[in-house]
Protein backbone atom coordinates (compact mmCIF):
# COMPACT_ATOMS: atom_id res chain seq x y z
CA UNK A 1 0.00 0.00 0.00
CA UNK A 2 1.34 3.42 -0.99
CA UNK A 3 1.75 5.76 1.95
CA UNK A 4 2.34 9.48 2.20
CA UNK A 5 5.99 8.91 3.06
CA UNK A 6 6.39 6.90 -0.18
CA UNK A 7 4.94 9.74 -2.24
CA UNK A 8 7.10 12.21 -0.35
CA UNK A 9 10.35 10.32 -1.03
CA UNK A 10 9.46 9.61 -4.68
CA UNK A 11 8.68 13.30 -5.22
CA UNK A 12 11.90 14.36 -3.48
CA UNK A 13 13.97 11.88 -5.45
CA UNK A 14 12.59 12.67 -8.90
CA UNK A 15 12.39 16.45 -8.40
CA UNK A 16 15.95 16.62 -7.06
CA UNK A 17 17.18 14.30 -9.81
CA UNK A 18 15.71 16.32 -12.67
CA UNK A 19 16.83 19.59 -11.09
CA UNK A 20 20.36 18.14 -10.96
CA UNK A 21 20.01 17.04 -14.59
CA UNK A 22 18.94 20.54 -15.60
CA UNK A 23 21.80 22.29 -13.81
CA UNK A 24 24.58 19.99 -14.97
CA UNK A 25 23.24 19.77 -18.53
CA UNK A 26 23.20 23.57 -18.85
CA UNK A 27 26.69 23.71 -17.38
CA UNK A 28 27.91 21.03 -19.84
CA UNK A 29 26.42 22.89 -22.82
CA UNK A 30 28.05 26.17 -21.74
CA UNK A 31 31.43 24.49 -21.28
CA UNK A 32 31.18 22.66 -24.60
CA UNK A 33 30.12 25.84 -26.43
CA UNK A 34 33.09 27.73 -24.97
CA UNK A 35 35.37 25.00 -26.29
CA UNK A 36 33.74 24.74 -29.75
CA UNK A 37 33.03 28.41 -30.51
CA UNK A 38 36.18 28.84 -32.59
CA UNK A 39 35.15 25.89 -34.77
CA UNK A 40 31.66 27.32 -35.26
CA UNK A 41 32.98 30.77 -36.22
CA UNK A 42 35.32 29.31 -38.82
CA UNK A 43 32.60 27.19 -40.49
CA UNK A 44 29.75 28.05 -42.83
CA UNK A 45 27.09 26.95 -40.39
CA UNK A 46 24.00 28.75 -39.12
CA UNK A 47 22.91 29.20 -35.52
CA UNK A 48 19.86 27.05 -36.20
CA UNK A 49 22.04 24.19 -37.47
CA UNK A 50 24.27 24.42 -34.39
CA UNK A 51 21.27 24.24 -32.08
CA UNK A 52 19.18 21.66 -33.95
CA UNK A 53 21.94 19.38 -35.24
CA UNK A 54 24.46 19.56 -32.41
CA UNK A 55 23.20 20.87 -29.07
CA UNK A 56 19.73 19.33 -29.06
CA UNK A 57 21.22 15.87 -29.81
CA UNK A 58 23.99 16.69 -27.33
CA UNK A 59 21.46 16.76 -24.45
CA UNK A 60 20.38 13.08 -24.63
CA UNK A 61 23.99 12.02 -25.30
CA UNK A 62 25.45 13.66 -22.19
CA UNK A 63 22.51 12.54 -20.06
CA UNK A 64 22.86 8.97 -21.25
CA UNK A 65 26.41 8.98 -19.92
CA UNK A 66 25.73 10.79 -16.63
CA UNK A 67 22.31 9.64 -15.40
CA UNK A 68 23.68 7.02 -12.94
CA UNK A 69 25.93 9.65 -11.34
CA UNK A 70 23.09 12.18 -11.33
CA UNK A 71 20.97 9.62 -9.46
CA UNK A 72 23.71 9.09 -6.86
CA UNK A 73 24.16 12.83 -6.27
CA UNK A 74 20.39 13.46 -6.12
CA UNK A 75 19.83 10.68 -3.56
CA UNK A 76 22.70 11.87 -1.38
CA UNK A 77 21.56 15.50 -1.58
CA UNK A 78 17.96 15.11 -0.44
CA UNK A 79 18.48 12.10 1.86
CA UNK A 80 21.29 13.91 3.66
CA UNK A 81 18.96 16.85 4.25
CA UNK A 82 16.29 14.50 5.56
CA UNK A 83 18.83 12.97 7.93
CA UNK A 84 20.07 16.34 9.15
CA UNK A 85 16.45 17.38 9.81
CA UNK A 86 15.94 14.12 11.77
CA UNK A 87 13.28 12.98 9.27
CA UNK A 88 14.93 9.58 8.79
CA UNK A 89 15.03 9.02 12.54
CA UNK A 90 11.35 9.96 12.82
CA UNK A 91 10.38 7.54 10.06
CA UNK A 92 12.28 4.66 11.63
CA UNK A 93 10.94 5.54 15.09
CA UNK A 94 7.40 5.31 13.71
CA UNK A 95 7.94 1.60 13.12
CA UNK A 96 9.00 1.68 9.47
CA UNK A 97 11.83 -0.77 8.86
CA UNK A 98 14.94 0.27 6.98
CA UNK A 99 14.15 -2.17 4.17
CA UNK A 100 10.66 -0.68 3.86
CA UNK A 101 12.23 2.76 3.68
CA UNK A 102 14.18 1.65 0.62
CA UNK A 103 11.02 0.80 -1.34
CA UNK A 104 10.22 4.33 -2.67
CA UNK A 105 13.91 4.81 -3.49
CA UNK A 106 13.98 1.61 -5.52
CA UNK A 107 10.66 2.50 -7.17
CA UNK A 108 12.03 5.88 -8.27
CA UNK A 109 15.30 4.30 -9.41
CA UNK A 110 13.30 1.74 -11.40
CA UNK A 111 11.45 4.53 -13.24
CA UNK A 112 14.73 6.24 -14.13
CA UNK A 113 16.36 2.94 -15.11
CA UNK A 114 13.47 2.13 -17.45
CA UNK A 115 13.67 5.55 -19.11
CA UNK A 116 17.46 5.22 -19.52
CA UNK A 117 17.15 1.69 -20.92
CA UNK A 118 14.68 2.83 -23.57
CA UNK A 119 16.81 5.88 -24.33
CA UNK A 120 20.05 3.89 -24.57
CA UNK A 121 18.55 1.40 -26.97
CA UNK A 122 16.49 3.59 -29.29
CA UNK A 123 16.51 7.36 -28.69
CA UNK A 124 20.11 8.26 -27.80
CA UNK A 125 21.72 6.37 -30.74
CA UNK A 126 19.66 8.37 -33.26
CA UNK A 127 20.47 11.69 -31.59
CA UNK A 128 24.14 10.69 -31.30
CA UNK A 129 24.23 9.95 -35.03
CA UNK A 130 22.98 13.47 -35.81
CA UNK A 131 25.50 15.00 -33.38
CA UNK A 132 28.45 12.95 -34.65
CA UNK A 133 27.65 13.63 -38.30
CA UNK A 134 27.56 17.37 -37.58
CA UNK A 135 30.77 17.10 -35.57
CA UNK A 136 32.54 15.15 -38.31
CA UNK A 137 31.57 17.77 -40.89
CA UNK A 138 32.18 20.96 -38.92
CA UNK A 139 34.27 20.22 -35.80
CA UNK A 140 36.37 17.06 -35.91
CA UNK A 141 36.80 15.75 -39.42
CA UNK A 142 39.16 13.14 -37.98
CA UNK A 143 36.10 11.32 -36.56
CA UNK A 144 35.55 9.86 -40.05
CA UNK A 145 38.24 7.22 -40.54
CA UNK A 146 39.26 4.99 -43.43
CA UNK A 147 40.82 1.54 -43.51
CA UNK A 148 43.49 2.65 -45.96
CA UNK A 149 46.74 0.72 -45.44
CA UNK A 150 47.44 -3.01 -45.09
CA UNK A 151 43.88 -3.95 -44.25
CA UNK A 152 42.99 -7.62 -43.67
CA UNK A 153 39.39 -8.81 -43.32
CA UNK A 154 37.24 -11.90 -43.85
CA UNK A 155 34.70 -11.65 -46.66
CA UNK A 156 33.08 -14.76 -45.17
CA UNK A 157 34.39 -17.52 -42.89
CA UNK A 158 36.19 -19.24 -45.80
CA UNK A 159 37.42 -16.17 -47.71
CA UNK A 160 40.05 -13.74 -46.50
CA UNK A 161 40.91 -10.50 -48.30
CA UNK A 162 43.96 -8.26 -48.13
CA UNK A 163 44.12 -4.65 -49.29
CA UNK A 164 47.41 -2.81 -49.42
CA UNK A 165 45.89 0.61 -50.02
CA UNK A 166 42.39 2.02 -50.39
CA UNK A 167 41.91 5.41 -52.06
CA UNK A 168 38.68 7.03 -50.95
CA UNK A 169 38.70 9.80 -53.59
CA UNK A 170 38.02 7.41 -56.46
CA UNK A 171 36.95 4.35 -54.38
CA UNK A 172 39.79 2.24 -55.72
CA UNK A 173 41.65 -0.65 -54.10
CA UNK A 174 45.34 -1.16 -54.88
CA UNK A 175 47.13 -4.51 -54.55
CA UNK A 176 44.20 -6.77 -53.77
CA UNK A 177 44.41 -10.42 -52.73
CA UNK A 178 41.55 -12.84 -52.01
CA UNK A 179 42.25 -16.25 -50.49
CA UNK A 180 39.67 -19.05 -50.41
CA UNK A 181 39.91 -21.99 -48.05
CA UNK A 182 38.23 -25.38 -47.94
CA UNK A 183 38.52 -27.67 -44.92
CA UNK A 184 41.27 -25.39 -43.60
CA UNK A 185 43.36 -25.67 -46.80
CA UNK A 186 44.11 -22.93 -49.33
CA UNK A 187 42.39 -23.77 -52.63
CA UNK A 188 42.18 -20.48 -54.56
CA UNK A 189 44.12 -17.19 -54.64
CA UNK A 190 42.87 -14.22 -56.66
CA UNK A 191 45.18 -11.23 -57.11
CA UNK A 192 44.58 -7.87 -58.76
CA UNK A 193 46.81 -4.84 -59.00
CA UNK A 194 43.75 -2.62 -58.77
CA UNK A 195 40.00 -2.74 -58.11
CA UNK A 196 37.68 0.10 -59.00
CA UNK A 197 34.13 0.34 -57.73
CA UNK A 198 31.69 0.19 -60.67
CA UNK A 199 28.18 0.19 -59.25
CA UNK A 200 26.17 -0.60 -56.14
CA UNK A 201 25.88 -2.72 -54.27
CA UNK A 202 29.10 -4.75 -54.71
CA UNK A 203 30.25 -4.70 -58.34
CA UNK A 204 33.98 -4.06 -58.85
CA UNK A 205 36.26 -3.99 -61.89
CA UNK A 206 39.52 -5.94 -61.62
CA UNK A 207 42.62 -4.63 -63.43
CA UNK A 208 45.68 -6.79 -64.19
CA UNK A 209 44.48 -9.83 -62.30
CA UNK A 210 45.64 -13.41 -61.91
CA UNK A 211 44.16 -16.56 -60.39
CA UNK A 212 46.03 -19.40 -58.73
CA UNK A 213 44.11 -22.60 -57.89
CA UNK A 214 45.21 -25.58 -55.79
CA UNK A 215 43.73 -29.10 -55.91
CA UNK A 216 45.87 -31.48 -53.88
CA UNK A 217 49.16 -31.80 -55.71
CA UNK A 218 47.77 -30.12 -58.82
CA UNK A 219 47.69 -26.38 -59.32
CA UNK A 220 46.87 -23.95 -62.11
CA UNK A 221 47.81 -20.34 -62.76
CA UNK A 222 45.94 -17.96 -65.06
CA UNK A 223 47.52 -14.56 -65.82
CA UNK A 224 45.42 -11.75 -67.24
CA UNK A 225 47.94 -8.93 -67.43
CA UNK A 226 46.45 -5.79 -68.93
CA UNK A 227 42.90 -7.17 -68.87
CA UNK A 228 39.82 -5.98 -66.97
CA UNK A 229 36.91 -7.97 -65.60
CA UNK A 230 33.79 -7.04 -63.67
CA UNK A 231 32.96 -9.21 -60.69
CA UNK A 232 30.98 -9.13 -57.46
CA UNK A 233 32.66 -9.17 -54.06
CA UNK A 234 31.00 -9.34 -50.67
CA UNK A 235 32.13 -5.83 -49.69
CA UNK A 236 31.57 -2.24 -50.77
CA UNK A 237 33.34 1.13 -50.32
CA UNK A 238 31.27 1.69 -47.16
CA UNK A 239 33.19 -1.16 -45.51
CA UNK A 240 36.39 0.89 -45.74
CA UNK A 241 34.93 4.05 -44.17
CA UNK A 242 33.68 4.29 -40.61
CA UNK A 243 33.09 6.72 -37.74
CA UNK A 244 35.43 6.59 -34.75
CA UNK A 245 32.48 5.76 -32.46
CA UNK A 246 30.12 4.23 -34.97
CA UNK A 247 28.65 1.77 -32.44
CA UNK A 248 27.18 4.67 -30.44
CA UNK A 249 25.18 5.73 -33.52
CA UNK A 250 23.36 2.42 -33.98
CA UNK A 251 20.07 1.47 -32.40
CA UNK A 252 20.16 -1.83 -30.55
CA UNK A 253 18.39 -3.56 -33.44
CA UNK A 254 21.01 -2.30 -35.91
CA UNK A 255 23.80 -3.11 -33.46
CA UNK A 256 22.71 -6.73 -33.10
CA UNK A 257 22.34 -7.05 -36.86
CA UNK A 258 25.84 -5.64 -37.39
CA UNK A 259 27.37 -8.00 -34.81
CA UNK A 260 25.67 -11.01 -36.43
CA UNK A 261 26.97 -9.98 -39.88
CA UNK A 262 30.52 -9.54 -38.61
CA UNK A 263 30.42 -12.95 -36.95
CA UNK A 264 29.06 -14.54 -40.12
CA UNK A 265 31.92 -13.04 -42.10
CA UNK A 266 34.43 -14.34 -39.58
CA UNK A 267 35.57 -10.91 -38.45
CA UNK A 268 36.60 -10.52 -34.82
CA UNK A 269 36.22 -6.73 -34.94
CA UNK A 270 32.80 -6.70 -33.32
CA UNK A 271 34.11 -6.81 -29.74
CA UNK A 272 33.74 -3.08 -29.12
CA UNK A 273 30.22 -3.29 -30.56
CA UNK A 274 29.38 -6.09 -28.14
CA UNK A 275 30.68 -3.93 -25.28
CA UNK A 276 28.34 -1.14 -26.36
CA UNK A 277 25.43 -3.59 -26.57
CA UNK A 278 25.91 -4.87 -23.02
CA UNK A 279 26.60 -1.36 -21.68
CA UNK A 280 23.13 -0.23 -22.73
CA UNK A 281 21.61 -2.71 -20.28
CA UNK A 282 24.15 -2.42 -17.48
CA UNK A 283 23.97 1.38 -17.18
CA UNK A 284 20.26 1.45 -16.19
CA UNK A 285 20.94 -1.21 -13.56
CA UNK A 286 23.74 1.02 -12.25
CA UNK A 287 21.12 3.60 -11.25
CA UNK A 288 19.52 1.10 -8.86
CA UNK A 289 22.88 0.11 -7.36
CA UNK A 290 24.07 3.68 -6.85
CA UNK A 291 20.70 4.58 -5.36
CA UNK A 292 21.17 1.93 -2.67
CA UNK A 293 24.70 3.17 -2.00
CA UNK A 294 23.51 6.78 -1.85
CA UNK A 295 20.79 5.97 0.71
CA UNK A 296 23.15 3.86 2.82
CA UNK A 297 25.84 6.54 3.16
CA UNK A 298 23.56 9.57 3.55
CA UNK A 299 20.72 8.32 5.76
CA UNK A 300 22.82 8.54 8.91
CA UNK A 301 23.18 11.90 10.63
CA UNK A 302 26.88 12.80 10.90
CA UNK A 303 28.97 15.78 11.93
CA UNK A 304 30.23 16.29 8.38
CA UNK A 305 26.67 16.62 7.17
CA UNK A 306 25.84 16.95 3.49
CA UNK A 307 29.38 17.98 2.54
CA UNK A 308 30.85 14.71 3.77
CA UNK A 309 28.09 12.70 2.09
CA UNK A 310 28.56 14.47 -1.25
CA UNK A 311 32.33 13.97 -1.02
CA UNK A 312 31.77 10.23 -0.47
CA UNK A 313 29.38 10.21 -3.41
CA UNK A 314 31.94 11.83 -5.70
CA UNK A 315 34.59 9.32 -4.59
CA UNK A 316 32.27 6.36 -5.20
CA UNK A 317 31.15 7.73 -8.56
CA UNK A 318 34.76 8.27 -9.62
CA UNK A 319 35.69 4.76 -8.49
CA UNK A 320 32.83 3.33 -10.55
CA UNK A 321 33.95 5.20 -13.70
CA UNK A 322 37.58 4.11 -13.24
CA UNK A 323 36.60 0.47 -12.70
CA UNK A 324 34.33 0.58 -15.77
CA UNK A 325 37.20 1.94 -17.89
CA UNK A 326 39.56 -0.76 -16.62
CA UNK A 327 36.99 -3.46 -17.36
CA UNK A 328 36.47 -2.16 -20.92
CA UNK A 329 40.25 -2.12 -21.46
CA UNK A 330 40.56 -5.71 -20.26
CA UNK A 331 37.79 -6.79 -22.62
CA UNK A 332 39.49 -5.11 -25.59
CA UNK A 333 43.00 -6.38 -24.87
CA UNK A 334 42.43 -9.70 -23.11
CA UNK A 335 40.30 -12.71 -23.90
CA UNK A 336 37.55 -11.62 -21.52
CA UNK A 337 33.85 -11.98 -22.28
CA UNK A 338 32.35 -8.57 -23.22
CA UNK A 339 29.25 -9.29 -21.16
CA UNK A 340 31.24 -10.19 -18.06
CA UNK A 341 33.62 -7.28 -18.53
CA UNK A 342 30.82 -4.72 -18.79
CA UNK A 343 28.99 -6.14 -15.76
CA UNK A 344 32.06 -6.43 -13.49
CA UNK A 345 31.64 -2.86 -12.07
CA UNK A 346 27.96 -3.51 -11.34
CA UNK A 347 28.70 -6.84 -9.68
CA UNK A 348 31.41 -5.27 -7.50
CA UNK A 349 29.33 -2.25 -6.50
CA UNK A 350 26.26 -4.40 -5.89
CA UNK A 351 28.29 -6.24 -3.25
CA UNK A 352 29.38 -2.88 -1.84
CA UNK A 353 25.75 -1.67 -1.82
CA UNK A 354 24.51 -4.78 0.02
CA UNK A 355 27.26 -4.38 2.62
CA UNK A 356 26.53 -0.66 3.14
CA UNK A 357 22.77 -1.24 3.43
CA UNK A 358 23.29 -4.06 5.92
CA UNK A 359 25.68 -1.86 7.92
CA UNK A 360 23.30 1.13 7.79
CA UNK A 361 20.52 -0.92 9.37
CA UNK A 362 22.60 -1.20 12.53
Amino acid sequence: MIKKIDKYIVFKYLSTFFFTVLLITVFAIVMDFAERINHFVGQEVTTREIIMEYYLPFIPWINGLMWPLFALLAVIFFTSRMASNSEIISILSAGVSYNRLLVPYLFSAGILATILWFGNNYIIPNSTRIKNEFSAEHIKKSEIKTHSNNFHFFVNPDEKAYVRFYKSKDTSVHTFRLEKFKDGKLVDVLKAKKLTFKKAPNTWTMHNYERHKFDGLEESLVLNDGEEKDTIFNFSPDDFVYYAKEMEMMTTTDLKHYIDNERARGIDAARKYEIELYRRTSDPFTIIILTLIGVAISSRKTRGGMGLHLALGVVIGSAYVILAKFAATFVNNLNLSPGLGVWVPNIFFLIVAIYLVFRAQK
